[in-house]
Order: structure tokens, then sequence, then C-alpha cells
């Protein structure tokens, strides 16, 4: 059964730090590329950042550049999104998603077979 299993969310104030986690199974994740994308409150779903198949390509939503890093432990099958510097603008449910042999970073939603629940992430101002 495959699993994409997210959490590292909460509630923190602007300028602050949190450490998302997608804990995956069920697949083998070097075949898989892994993206974030978010659902602000009234917003569709959007992109934030994703991690190619190699994992040597990482791609980033121009509202995250500079700010959020992502990164995976291939022995633990985890990829991680370190986000700084926070805003209220970045208040979403994250989600992370794996996507077969996706050698070039993508955000095309179509392009990824499974897709974890969500972690709530809130910033305040």
């Amino acid at each position: 059964e495959v699993q994409l299993q997210a959490s590292g969310g909460g509630l923190v104030q602007a300028g602050g730090s949190l450490r998302l986690s997608c804990v995956t199974s069920g697949f083998t994740f070097d075949d898989y590329a892994i993206a974030w994308f978010r659902r602000a409150p009234g917003k569709d779903r959007e992109g934030v950042s994703c991690i190619a198949t190699n994992r040597g390509s990482t791609y980033y939503a121009d509202s995250v550049k500079g700010r959020f890093t992502i990164s995976s432990d291939n022995a633990k099958n985890t990829v991680y999104l370190q986000m700084n510097n926070l805003t209220p603008e970045d208040t979403a449910v994250y989600y992370c998603a794996a996507g077969f042999s996706i050698s070039i970073p993508t955000f095309f939603e179509t392009w990824y077979d499974y897709w974890g629940q969500g972690t709530q992430v809130t910033v305040s101002s």
C-alpha cells in the first residue's frame, strides 16, 4: 500500500520557521519525484517545491524562492521542506505528492500519482 505521510505543520509567527516531512512507503522511492503543493483558504492548490527523480534537480515557486529548501533522505524514504521567514501568505494546507520517473521538476498535478493527506501551516502576523 502506497502511503505519503505529511507532518510538521503548526502555528508559527511571521518570520518563524517550520520543517515539513513527507514519509513515504509502498513504492521505490528513487523512482519517484516528490513535490510539495499547498492550498490556501479560498484559493486553488499550487505547487511550492519539487525534487526530481534523480534528486539532482529542484524547483521552487517564485513566492518561496530563497526562503524554502527541499531535500531528501533516501535512506529514510523521506522528503523535507524547510520553510524559513514565513509570512501569513504561506498559511495553507501543505500536501506532498509522488510522481513516477519525473526527471525534470514540474508542478503539473496530473503527473503525480500519489498524494498525502496534508498538514496545516498557519502563520500569524
